[in-house]
């Protein structure tokens, strides 16, 4: 093989094997990257979605108990927020109505 075979050797057929290499490199790493800002993203939108089942499960057992309590007793704990002045006989009120 002559040296002139051998560089064309090079240039047709490892220069371009490399430049391929390097790019193909280059895009998995930039893939791999994309797959882990989005599964960032992901978690991130994972936690508020629990965060917010959690709010709507905390209303919705205060909304159970509105509903199940006996109406004298809601009643009086209604009135007793309406009027800050005279708590202790809000108070009062409020346990009347539980007893």
């Amino acid at each position: 093989m002559s040296p002139g075979d051998f560089m064309a050797f090079i240039s047709v057929v490892v220069i371009p094997a490399a430049v391929i290499i390097y790019i193909a490199n280059r895009f998995f790493r930039l893939r791999e990257r994309k797959l882990e800002i989005e599964a960032m993203h992901a978690a991130e939108k994972a936690a508020q979605y629990a965060s917010h089942s959690r709010d709507i499960e905390e209303r919705l057992r205060v909304v159970e108990q509105i509903v199940t309590d006996g109406g004298a007793q809601t009643a009086a704990q209604i009135e007793a927020l309406r009027q800050p002045a005279g708590a202790e006989a809000n108070r009062k009120a409020v346990e009347a109505a539980k007893g």
